[in-house]
C-alpha cells in the first residue's frame, strides 16, 4: 500500500496551494473557493441532463461530468475550512509557495478523471 500513498494527492494541500498562489491575495481566495463552488454545481448540472439522455455515448460524458462535479467537493470543503482566520496561512508555514505550486500545478490533471480527488481525500488521514 505505501508504493500507492507516494501517488495520492494531498487534496487539502492541493486547495491551500492553490488559495494563496504566490502572494495570499484575498481575492485568489474569493475567486478560487467560488471556482470550486462552480466546479461542483455546473457539471453536476450539465451531467444531471445529459444522463437522462437516450444515447449511450451522452449517458457516458454526463457521468464523466458528474465524477468531475464530485472530485470539487473535497477541494471546496477544504477552501471553505481554510478560509477562517490564519487557517491559510497556518497550513502553508514554512512552505515554499513557489515549489508546491509548480508540484501541484503539474497533478490537477487528475480532477478530469472521476471520482479521482474523491477517493484521494479519504487515503490521507486527515491532519489537525
Amino acid at each position: 500500500m505505501e508504493p500507492l500513498l507516494r501517488w495520492v494527492i494531498d487534496v487539502r494541500r492541493l486547495a491551500a496551494i492553490d488559495l494563496w498562489g504566490l502572494h495570499g491575495r484575498r481575492l485568489r481566495r474569493r475567486l478560487i473557493t467560488l471556482e470550486f463552488a462552480i466546479g461542483i454545481v455546473l457539471p453536476m448540472v450539465l451531467g444531471s441532463v445529459c444522463l437522462t439522455a437516450r444515447a449511450p455515448v451522452t449517458r457516458v460524458i454526463g457521468a464523466w461530468l458528474v465524477g468531475i462535479a464530485l472530485n470539487y467537493v473535497p477541494l471546496a470543503f477544504h477552501a471553505f475550512r481554510l478560509s477562517r482566520r490564519g487557517a491559510l496561512e497556518a497550513e502553508l508555514a514554512g512552505v515554499d509557495a513557489r515549489t508546491e505550486l509548480r508540484r501541484y500545478s503539474r497533478r490537477q490533471f487528475v480532477i478530469a478523471i472521476p471520482l479521482v480527488l474523491l477517493v484521494m481525500s479519504f487515503l490521507r488521514p486527515p491532519r489537525p
